[in-house]
């Protein structure tokens, strides 16, 4: 008799991973499957971050590695935060873990408590209920739609807090939109919390350099906020390093020493090759990544292009990140090819099956009218999947 825990059981698998995976099934079927459902660059990591990490090896960095992180590079990590973000940090408030996803899951688990409140504004990325859902805290969505740019207000976040809610995610650039909220969109948001001083927010900034033209603001450089603000980020996006395993935090002290004692009794330090390799990823000026932003950016343009040849489909100009969420309801109720679409779930998998292209639906990300797009794949594979997509629509 199979007795699994209550806590897995409700745990939801990760569509986006799941569809990756399906993706996967199919190519070594012999299909031609192209996949735009996973957010990771397809650029590689570059040379001079492998040649830091080849030197690691040489240099025997092979023990286990302190748990909150190696302290030169959580020094280079706090002169990242001033030099980008404006943050003042000192070593002792870093914590260095296994990827953002384990810093975001870390500050979830000694936050929460069963019955506390997580407030997301959606879209979210799928991990953050599912993190909460882990941490026993309830979530609760707070919408937006592709008519406001994918952006909630601060009448809509107030009108969301309950005595229990406890943490509140801000991700911008976001994932699944592109959305980039501003500096006066965020500090209005922060009048409305300054009232609840109970209420912490974690401030997921993994996608901040790439945007374009919009700059990335620091929830935590809000004086009134620094104190109740986690941000985290990390080298998988902006450095084309997601297999490195590298994500850090920036936190009020006592929430990055529980933090450390967390990560103590699951993971311990992260991977001490990867540490010494981010070292070189931090200290090395933007503009060093800026031919892969450029690149992004370029894609963007030529996706937005070819989405609006087709018919149906609403979008909007995302300001960052590697994604475009258009909305699919108008197709909601038809049938195409014999096959009936009524949700964006259908959508997707009608897309995968008669298209041969993976995407992902957006029920995962809180916005059960869309679906996600990630154009971290080359000029040629675009073009193709943007047209077998309007050749199976039309």
């Amino acid at each position: 008799m199979q007795q699994l825990s209550n806590r897995i059981n409700n745990l939801p698998v990760s569509q986006t991973l799941a569809m990756a995976a399906k993706a996967r099934e199919l190519k070594t079927q012999g299909k031609d499957i192209i996949s735009l459902s996973l957010g990771e660059p397809d650029f590689n990591t570059p040379d001079f971050i492998k040649e830091a990490a080849k030197q690691a090896i040489d240099d025997n960095y092979n023990s286990y590695s302190p748990v909150d992180g190696y302290l030169d590079l959580r020094e280079a990590i706090c002169r990242k935060f001033k030099r980008d973000n404006n943050l003042t940090y000192s070593p002792n408030q870093i914590v260095v873990s296994t990827g953002a996803k384990q810093s975001i899951a870390n500050v979830a688990m000694v936050l929460l408590n069963p019955g506390d409140e997580v407030l997301l504004p959606a879209p979210y990325w799928v991990s953050y209920s599912a993190i909460a859902t882990l941490a026993e805290a309830t979530y609760k969505e707070i919408p937006s739609g592709i008519e406001t740019d994918f952006k909630i207000t601060p009448e809509q976040l107030e009108a969301a807090i309950t005595p229990k809610t406890k943490l509140i995610f801000f991700n911008s650039p976001n994932n699944p939109s592109g959305t980039v909220y501003t500096e006066s969109e965020y500090r209005a948001f922060a009048e409305v919390l300054e009232k609840y001083p109970n209420i912490y927010i974690l401030s997921d900034e993994i996608y901040e350099h790439i945007n374009y033209g919009q700059p990335n603001f620091s929830f935590a450089s809000i004086e009134s906020m620094y104190d109740r603000t986690i941000t985290v980020n990390g080298v998988a996006k902006a450095f084309a390093m997601t297999g490195w395993r590298i994500g850090y935090m920036g936190a009020p002290d006592w929430i990055a020493k529980a933090c450390t004692k967390m990560q103590g009794q699951i993971t311990s330090g992260a991977n001490c090759i990867a540490q010494r390799a981010t070292i070189a990823a931090l200290n090395a000026p933007v503009s060093k990544i800026q031919f892969m932003v450029d690149e992004f950016h370029k894609r963007r343009d030529l996706v937005l292009d070819l989405l609006s040849e087709i018919e149906g489909i609403s979008i909007n100009t995302p300001k960052g990140a590697f994604y475009v969420f258009p909305d699919v309801s108008s197709y909601f109720g038809k049938t195409i090819d014999g096959v009936t679409i009524n949700n964006a779930g259908d959508f997707s998998m009608f897309l995968l099956e008669k298209a041969n292209v993976a995407t992902v639906t957006g029920e995962a990300f809180g916005a059960p009218n869309c679906i996600r797009l990630s154009y971290a794949a080359s000029t040629e594979e675009l073009k193709e999947a943007f047209k077998r997509i309007k050749n199976v629509l039309n």
